[in-house]
This record gives C-alpha cells, sequence and structure tokens, in this order.
C-alpha cells in the first residue's frame, strides 16, 4: 500500500500547476476520437455500393453511374462495373434494351450532369493513375512503361466494347500504336473530330479527354497529366 501511495503522491506533485494543461490536452484527444468516430458513422450511413450487375434491374444499374457514390470506388472496381456492364448489355433482352434507352432519356438536368463529371473523374482518375506510376519509373525504363500502359489500355478498351482483346502481345500492340502516331503526324487532322470507337481510341484518348481534364482535377493533378501527356506524344512520334 505504501508503494502505492508513494507513486500516486508522485504522480500529483508531476501534475501539479498543469492540471489545466493536462484536461486540455484530453479533451482535445477525446474530440478528435469523437470526430474520426462521426466520420466513419456518416460514410458508412451515406455511401452506397454498387448494385449486382447480373441480377439487379436495368435502372439500378445504370442509376449507380449517375451517383458520386460511384466515384468512391477505386479505378479497378469502376472500371470493373463499365466491364461487367458492357458484358450484360451485349446479351440485353429486347425489353432490357427498351428499359435502358428509356431510362438514359429521363436523364436530365444535375443528373446527366453528374453522369457526365463521374466520366471525366474517371478519365481523370485513369490518367493520374498512369502519371503517378510513370514518374516514379527510373528514366531509362519509362519508355517501356508508356508502351505497357497504353498497349494495356488498348487491350482494355477492345474488351470493353467487343467483348474481348484481340490475341497480339503487349510489344506488338505497342509497335502499332506508335506507327499510327508517326502516320497522324504527317498529315493534318480536324482537331474538333472525335476518335472512332476502334483499336485506334487507346492513342487518342488523351486528346479526346483533354479539354475535360481540368473540370475534374487540382492544379497539380492537372501538372502531373499534362506532363505525362506531354511525354507520352514526343514518345510516340519520336520512338523507333
Amino acid at each position: 500500500m505504501n508503494g502505492l501511495g508513494d507513486r500516486i503522491d508522485d504522480l500529483r506533485r508531476s501534475l501539479d500547476g498543469r492540471e489545466r494543461e493536462v484536461m486540455i490536452g484530453t479533451a482535445g484527444t477525446l474530440v478528435l476520437a469523437a470526430i474520426v468516430s462521426l466520420g466513419w458513422w456518416w460514410m458508412a450511413a451515406r455511401w452506397s455500393p454498387p448494385p449486382s450487375i447480373f441480377d439487379s434491374p436495368v435502372d439500378d444499374v445504370l442509376g449507380y453511374l449517375t451517383m458520386e457514390d460511384f466515384n468512391q470506388l477505386s479505378v479497378e472496381e469502376r472500371l470493373s462495373y463499365l466491364g461487367q456492364f458492357a458484358s450484360r448489355f451485349q446479351g440485353f433482352q429486347q425489353e432490357e434494351s427498351a428499359a435502358a434507352a428509356a431510362f438514359l432519356a429521363g436523364v436530365t438536368g444535375p443528373t446527366r450532369e453528374q453522369m457526365r463529371q463521374n466520366a471525366r473523374t474517371l478519365a481523370k482518375d485513369v490518367l493520374l493513375e498512369g502519371a503517378e506510376g510513370y514518374f516514379a519509373t527510373s528514366e531509362d525504363e519509362r519508355g517501356r512503361y508508356i508502351d505497357d500502359w497504353l498497349a494495356g489500355w488498348q487491350r482494355r478498351a477492345e474488351e470493353l466494347v467487343g467483348g474481348e482483346s484481340r490475341s497480339i502481345d503487349d510489344e506488338t500492340r505497342a509497335d502499332e500504336i506508335r506507327a499510327e502516331a508517326r502516320e497522324d503526324a504527317m498529315r493534318d487532322r480536324d482537331p474538333d473530330r472525335l476518335p472512332p470507337l476502334d483499336d485506334r481510341m487507346t492513342s487518342r484518348f488523351l486528346g479526346f479527354w483533354q479539354s475535360d481534364i481540368e473540370s475534374a482535377s487540382t492544379p497539380r493533378e492537372q501538372g502531373q497529366i499534362i506532363r505525362f501527356m506531354e511525354d507520352i506524344r514526343v514518345h510516340l512520334v519520336l520512338s523507333e
């Protein structure tokens, strides 16, 4: 008991004159913990997970694309959602096609703008993820990184649009993309013409979205993306 009493007396002496400071520190810690707890509760209460692509009504599947919650998914999760929807779309029955058309026709005003903003945000996040990986790569490996990145996205675009990709390796894809870029650089092009949705889409994806990136990104993100895009352009035109 004496030992315990001595420790209590020592603690009292160490806190003597600092009671207010200790109280403020303790209160601050409790407030911070409460804020964190409320933040987790708020996110859990407000965020809606994506519906099951193949088991949900078409309206619910399409409706999720108009929600800000869609942006809370990772890039891979969003692309997977779109890929699964593309798979279901290819097998739509007549009544599902009619339901999808009716839903999209009814999307107007702020809801339509949110859907567009979700597309812009996804494009920005794809480019930003690519830029961050690029600048984290050593300079002598960056050309290879660009080739792999573009080939991978070309393959994914083919899968989204047609359900499967061509049976060619990434090196062949990269060679095709560079050859087309050099060909495009040698002829005049209408800057307002949208790119065709075919196997050339990857090399033109950057230019297609450039006008929309600003509204979905911060100045720091814009800087990274612009540098990445410029390095891609130089690499495609000048590399052999």
